[in-house]
């Protein structure tokens, strides 16, 4: 995979003119664009089409799913429907959820790839304890979320870049790997717990990196892209 198809900016804005006009930018630069309850919310479900006609190939909704099997598997169906390239759901919601999320979406034409989210990047070791009461180490319980995710037949995973490597020497190369929390070196963490720098989570074995505020927020969206891709190619942490 060429470094640039890594990476899949973050839409992360409630304006959905802007979301279109760094598409407009981007997109012949990067692999895809990451779609959240943000914009969908705010623009309603129309913005997928907006912004496939502004040039956005791929679009990985980041819907987050979580509920019961029933509920999660209708609404696989309709995102599927919808022609979004990637969705995903929360392991946490248990196997037969995963199992009906599944066989929901690729019962559609041109299915999606369903990849589920194990811990999110912005949870501590002690949070995961403290407050919602898991015995398991961080690590074990991405582990344990992505085993349950591989059995459940999905295509991929989300975690952060730190578990990368040890999701690729416990679990293999069978499922992708999809890492939020990307920062280059010189930049705070923010919201994030778990961060990683590009070329970090590529080494680590991360098949994409989704990347947010380190490219919309800069002043030259286009240069910070290209600074990312050479950073990816060139397998150093900047």
């Amino acid at each position: 995979m060429r470094a640039r198809e890594r990476i899949l900016i973050a839409l992360d804005t409630s304006d959905a003119e802007q979301a279109v006009r760094w598409v407009r930018l981007l997109a012949p630069h990067v692999g895809g664009f990451k779609v959240g309850l943000e914009l969908v919310h705010a623009a309603g479900f129309g913005i997928f089409e907006r912004l496939r006609e502004a040039g956005a190939e791929r679009i990985f909704y980041d819907a987050k799913l979580h509920d019961i099997p029933n509920t999660v598997a209708r609404a696989v169906r309709a995102i599927a429907q919808r022609g979004v390239w990637m969705v995903n759901v929360h392991a946490s919601g248990g196997r037969a959820m995963m199992e009906a999320a599944v066989e929901s979406a690729r019962s559609v034409p041109n299915p999606p790839l369903l990849v589920a989210v194990t811990v999110l990047t912005s949870l501590s070791e002690r949070e995961l304890h403290v407050e919602l009461g898991v015995r398991r180490g961080l690590r074990t319980q991405v582990v344990q979320l992505a085993r349950l995710a591989q059995e459940s037949g999905v295509d991929g995973i989300v975690a952060s870049a730190q578990e990368a490597a040890i999701l690729r020497k416990q679990i293999g190369r069978d499922l992708l790997v999809v890492t939020p929390g990307i920062r280059l070196a010189e930049e705070g963490a923010h919201d994030q717990k778990r961060v990683t720098t590009p070329a970090g989570a590529v080494r680590a074995g991360a098949d994409y990196l989704v990347i947010g505020r380190s490219v919309t927020a800069d002043a030259e969206p286009l240069q910070k892209v290209q600074r990312i891709v050479e950073e990816i190619a060139g397998g150093a942490d900047g």
